[in-house]
């Protein structure tokens, strides 16, 4: 157990009472409480349509699916995330391409190198809101407009930020046990274009027309299958749990943006802080500081570690692991990811929840700074 872990749930007796009262009405699977959480979620992000799915990775499944994304197309996405963003590509039949990040200070996917990598066979573009910092969906709009590309957004890190949607075709969240809004399993795909949540609605259960409830409370007396779909239905326990965590999610995001600065002014210079002044328009996800060149980093972890600190890596590139590593060399002449290869070597994940106490920020700190100390000369 740790003393101070990586993350922590904000859960009281509301997300209890919320399930008791799922479990009450003896309806378990998608339902009103879900069709009411997809309501509210929308509202809040300010788009018309938002479709509850079981998982983040069903969210960009069927957004890629809804997208047209299928067999022997290719999708650009940063190695720089995890890997559930490059599994979805394939679960459609289509390749993921890795693009780099910007820099270390900005280690969201480069519009500028994602266009050098299109080709032919390129039907979408899909960055990651690392962080909760939002790409540069302008220039990736304007990337995807030319040359005819869907532009979906993994937007696993990003619940309640301001305007996450607004560019994309859709954005696709995760509320995954860790995360600012947590239901255990769990996603979303919001989107401004009814089609596509019409067509994610049908993917999320089998291809169907009408739903279970639906034809339970009489509602269809018909049914039709459209469309080869799965299931990535969300449960109504789940969706219970999610309109809770809504309530929650601006306080607890305004929490998080303190705690970073709180980070930032203990750190000083002796580490970099990728995405730094970023607060007011980033759900704060997470604490990642890049430590100096020539840092032992797993040094550094089992020195936190042993006073009961607990960290993280996000993310081992994708690139790397063995079963992209092939398909991903390309050809000789593909670029390749030399600010992914090199940042990921420094980073590191800090801490941050939303109980962190500031005396916590203050103790993970001086445990970062003196296990740096004895490697390197800090500034």
């Amino acid at each position: 157990m740790w003393t101070l872990p990586l993350s922590a749930l904000d859960y009281d007796e509301q997300e209890a009472a919320a399930v008791a009262a799922v479990i009450a009405s003896r309806w378990l699977s998608t339902g009103p409480e879900t069709e009411a959480f997809e309501r509210e979620f929308a509202v809040t992000h300010d788009a018309p349509h938002a479709v509850a799915v079981s998982s983040g990775s069903s969210a960009l499944f069927v957004a890629l699916r809804a997208a047209g994304v299928g067999p022997g197309h290719e999708v650009i996405v940063p190695s720089l995330t995890f890997v559930a963003t490059a599994h979805a590509v394939l679960q459609c039949g289509a390749r993921p391409v890795f693009a780099d990040v910007i820099s270390a200070q900005r280690p969201l996917l480069d519009p500028a190198d994602a266009a050098q990598r299109l080709t032919e066979h390129t039907r979408a573009l899909l960055p990651v809101h690392y962080g909760g910092s939002l790409c540069d969906m302008v220039s990736l709009r304007a990337l995807a407009d030319q040359h005819g590309l869907a532009l979906i957004a993994d937007a696993a890190h990003a619940a309640g930020t301001p305007e996450v949607g607004r560019l994309a075709d859709a954005a696709c969240f995760s509320f995954y046990a860790n995360k600012n809004l947590a239901t255990g399993e769990g996603g979303m795909v919001l989107t401004h274009d009814e089609s596509m949540a019409q067509t994610c609605r049908a993917l999320r259960s089998h291809g169907r027309v009408a739903s279970s409830h639906d034809k339970a409370v009489g509602h269809m007396a018909a049914d039709d299958v459209a469309m080869h779909g799965t299931n990535a239905r969300m449960t109504e326990m789940a969706a219970a749990l999610g309109r809770v965590q809504l309530r929650k999610l601006t306080a607890g995001n305004a929490r998080r943006r303190e705690l970073r600065r709180l980070y930032a002014k203990a750190l000083g210079e002796a580490v970099t802080i990728p995405l730094v002044g970023d607060e007011q328009v980033s759900a704060c996800h997470l604490m990642v500081v890049a430590l100096p060149p020539g840092s032992d980093r797993e040094g550094v972890r089992a020195a936190l570690a042993d006073q009961g600190i607990q960290t993280s890596v996000h993310y081992p590139p994708i690139h790397q692991f063995s079963l992209f590593a092939k398909t991903a060399a390309g050809s000789p002449d593909t670029p390749g990811l030399p600010v992914t290869e090199e940042l990921a070597t420094r980073l590191l994940t800090l801490p941050l929840y939303v109980a962190l106490t500031d005396d916590q920020i203050q103790q993970v700190c001086n445990a970062l700074l003196s296990a740096l100390s004895t490697q390197i000369a800090l500034p």
